[in-house]
This record gives C-alpha cells, structure tokens and sequence, in this order.
C-alpha cells in the first residue's frame, strides 16, 4: 500500500462532477505534480484530501489509516495533511511570527516559546528572519507565499499539498517561491502538486499526473509525459503550452 493512497475519488456540485473516479498512489518523498487545463480538477482533488470539500464516493488512506468520510479528526488530518493556496490567506492583523506560529499553538498545543522558536527557524531558512514581526502588507507577494509555505511546514505535515502556489505572482516572484519547494523536494518531503509551471514540473516531479474531465488520464515519469505522451489530450494540451512558450 502506498504513503497516501486514493481509490475512486467523485466530487459533484450539484449535476456538475467534477472528480469522475481519481485512483492515485503517492509514495512517501515522492513528488507528484498534477497538470491539466483549468476545471480539469487539480484543485478540488487537493481539497478533498484536505477535507476542505467533502467527497461524495471513494477512500483515502494516509499510511494505511483511511483519512476519509464521517468519524475522520478533521484537526488531525490537517496536522499530517498541510495545504498551501495560490492566495496567501494569511491573517492580515497578525505579525508573520505569530501567522506561523497560531495553528502549532491552536492544534498541537506547543507552548508559545516552542511555537516561536520553531517559527523564527524556518523563516531564517527562507531568509525571511528580519520580516518576522512585520504585517503581511509590509511583504511582496513573493514573501507572504513563502510565509504562506511555511505556515504549513510549522505543523511538521507528513504530505503537502500546493495548489497553484504561483498563479498569483508576478513573473519575477515565481522563483523565489519555487525555490523554497525545490528545497523541500530535496529533503523528501512528500508533495502533492497542482501547477502550471511545466519546466519546474518537469524538473522537481517523481511522477506527472495529468487530469482531463475529473479523471487522471495519464500518469508517468516527467521525461515521458513531457517528451512521449500517449494520449491524444495530453498531447493537445501540452502543444498549447509549447506555442504559449510555457515548456
């Protein structure tokens, strides 16, 4: 059995599905990045493995623990399960340190000196230390995204999900986000990935899923999806990235 583990995924709003049977198997320091055009369901799958959007049929496991459905510890979840979105979401009245430091102290009843302490590391990982006690609006978007991812590693997540994490960005902040998720591929970090940025796809991903009409139709090793795929939809798909000079 897989790390984290999806077995006939279906997500309806009302008479639109939008996830139609999602099977997908993540292994633990595996990087999967889900590509596809915009509704093709990146976003929704993220979320129903978050339990931000209930799931209507399916199972799924976290190390073998089903994850899913009713009697599911929602709290727990979100300690093992960390998602960041493409917009930054943090709480504007509140100083980076204590954005990062509120769910540690709320959820795993760190003491307010474990929580601070633990948050002011991983800020100087990202070289964000001497913007600790500024307020978001004082931050570039390039800087509250990276707030933002680090929010989520100050849970200690065993799998990440990042939906989209740059599509907010100006052009010359992409990079700096992305280096921060180049870093933590390298230290193994499970990762779940939606993204339209193809190169880093190509680049950082052990396996790409691409997604077309709420199902996975293909999946694979980056060089073969993005050099020799073998449906005609990815095909399509990625021919359009290729014109857009995205690839």
């Amino acid at each position: 059995m897989a790390f984290l583990e999806i077995n006939g995924l279906k997500k309806s709003y009302g008479e639109t599905q939008v996830l139609a049977g999602i099977d997908l198997a993540v292994e633990q320091h595996e990087v999967v990045c889900l590509i596809g055009a915009s509704g093709s369901g990146k976003s929704t799958l993220l979320r129903c493995i978050n339990q931000l959007e209930t799931i209507d049929e399916g199972t799924i496991r976290l190390d073998g623990d089903v994850v899913s459905g009713e009697g599911v510890d929602v709290n727990q979840l979100r300690r093992d399960i960390g998602i960041v979105f493409q917009s930054f979401n943090l709480f504007p009245h509140m100083s980076v340190v204590d954005n990062v430091t509120l769910a540690p102290r709320k959820l795993k009843q760190a003491t307010p000196d474990e929580a601070e302490r633990r948050a002011r590391e991983l800020l100087d990982r990202i070289g964000l230390s001497a913007r600790a006690d500024a307020f978001p609006d004082q931050l570039s978007g390039g800087q509250q995204q990276r707030v933002a991812i680090v929010r989520a590693l100050a849970m200690q997540p065993r799998v990440l999900l990042l939906d989209e994490i740059t599509s907010a960005l100006d052009p010359e902040l992409v990079a700096e986000v992305l280096d921060i998720v180049r870093e933590l591929a390298r230290d193994g970090l499970t990762m779940l990935l939606a993204t339209h940025e193809m190169s880093f796809a190509r680049e950082v991903a052990s396996s790409v899923c691409f997604l077309h009409q709420g199902r996975i139709l293909e999946q694979g090793p980056p060089e073969q999806i993005f050099t020799d795929p073998t449906e005609a939809r990815t095909k399509d798909f990625l021919q359009r990235i290729i014109e857009a000079g995205r690839l």
